[in-house]
């Protein structure tokens, strides 16, 4: 995989991340001309030659490996490497799209990191969707040397590279770790709405569900992108005649509607993110010959993407624990309750429960960050996006949509093989979220 500033997509970063691809950079040119233009500026530059935050105006010689020391701080437990090695990919692309006015010496150096296996000491809490402050300068700091690196688990020492004053603030001006949680989750959730599909046919075949509001003449009635995609992957995967009911529940009849504005809303999370991705969000940017003070770093966009993608997992959860109940319904099923091998056994129903509480995650996980603020910084920081606490819980609702789309498998795979005697049911959930993972088939 070559970066060049462009075209990363978090299909990539996720590859990348797990160590499933190596990183190699492209050419430099950008890079080496924003560097360029930051030799020859004059005057107040933001960082460079003045403070930050509230300490804009205030003059200072040389202030930024300072500036990296004091703003290495962080809370928390260590995120995942994973996670540490994907925020080094995203800014090693974003310095090589150029703006930064970093020394392009860095980036083969970073890119040594990622290829060896080393990662940062990032902690869980400290940003607020206004720049990935306290992980970049932790980052800064293990290329100084100030602070080792992790690899396997271990601190080591790695790759150095001696930052210069001017390097400090280009280094850490960038969203890399809020954006590399988001296209770590926009990744898998993506596979795992496509095994909803999957999931969502064998309830259909299980209970004979009407396949007439998948028609084609519906959706062309009312032409959403993710409803009509849908709901013809669906139609491929029913193979056999199914029976015609006037009316099924929502859970069937709706469900290329719900699921299908989840898919949507994943498709813009996704475009938000793999924008930003390869964008240059400097503050200052340099290009030209200038340096242009501005709000690229701010995460508005990717945080309302993500606010609205959390919100339609909730809701195509909720259509999935609808399904469950039906499965677990002798009028739907022609079996009994629960799907118990006789009267009065429990059978499934454990599922139930499992299902509800896992949904239950997922409503408060989609409660949206976009609606708070902050003020900081004696005022001068007086609003933020809150992106990082999105990215962040969008990758936590990924543990509950794949509990809530195993426990409606599990039932409608019993439901089509035949009741068995009662038992503990762990194995088979566990089989049923493994199975989330392969390749679909049909029913």
């Amino acid at each position: 995989m070559q970066l060049n500033g462009a075209g990363l997509t978090c299909a990539q970063v996720h590859e990348a991340a797990h160590g499933r691809a190596r990183v190699t950079i492209g050419p430099l040119d950008r890079a080496r001309a924003s560097w360029a233009t930051a030799q020859g500026l004059t005057g107040p530059v933001y960082g460079r030659s003045t403070g930050v935050g509230a300490n804009r105006d205030v003059r200072l010689d040389s202030p930024g490996l300072d500036l990296l020391r004091s703003h290495a701080c962080g809370a928390g437990p260590l995120v995942a490497d994973e996670r540490a090695r994907a925020m080094l990919v995203v800014r090693l692309n974003q310095l090589i799209a150029g703006g930064s006015g970093i020394d392009p010496a860095v980036l083969p150096v970073l890119a040594e990191a990622v290829a060896g296996g080393f990662t940062p000491p990032v902690r869980t809490y400290g940003a607020i969707g206004t720049g990935d402050l306290t992980a970049l300068a932790t980052t800064a700091l293990c290329l100084l040397g100030e602070v080792p690196w992790r690899r396997a688990g271990e601190e080591t020492a790695g790759p150095r590279f001696a930052l210069a004053s001017g390097d400090a603030l280009p280094f850490i001006s960038s969203g890399a770790a809020t954006l590399a949680d988001a296209a770590l989750a926009c990744h898998r959730l993506g596979a795992l709405l496509e095994a909803a599909v999957d999931v969502a046919a064998l309830s259909f075949t299980a209970v004979d569900a009407s396949a007439e509001p998948l028609a084609a003449a519906v959706q062309e009635a009312r032409p959403h992108p993710g409803q009509s995609r849908v709901a013809g992957r669906l139609r491929g995967l029913l193979t056999h005649e199914l029976a015609t009911r006037v009316q099924d529940p929502y859970g069937y009849r709706a469900f290329a509607q719900v699921h299908g504005a989840a898919v949507d809303a994943l498709e813009r999370a996704t475009a938000t993110v793999e924008t930003d991705l390869n964008a240059a969000t400097e503050n200052p940017l340099i290009t030209g010959t200038l340096a242009w003070h501005n709000g690229n770093f701010h995460s508005a966009p990717v945080a309302l993407a993500l606010d609205a993608l959390r919100a339609a997992l909730a809701q195509t959860a909720q259509l999935s624990t609808a399904r469950l109940a039906t499965l677990m319904n002798p009028a739907y099923t022609g079996q009994l309750p629960f799907l118990a091998d006789r009267p009065g056994a429990s059978g499934l129903m454990i599922l139930e429960y499992v299902a509800q509480d896992a949904l239950a995650e997922l409503r408060h996980l989609a409660a949206p960050v976009t609606t708070g603020t902050a003020v900081i910084s004696l005022g001068t920081e007086d609003h933020a996006g809150f992106a990082t606490q999105a990215a962040r819980h969008a990758l936590r609702c990924l543990e509950p949509l794949e509990i809530v789309l195993a426990c409606e498998r599990a039932a409608a795979v019993r439901a089509r093989k035949g009741a068995r005697p009662d038992g503990q049911l762990t194995d088979e959930l566990d089989e049923a979220r493994a199975a989330l993972a392969r390749p679909s088939r049909a029913p």
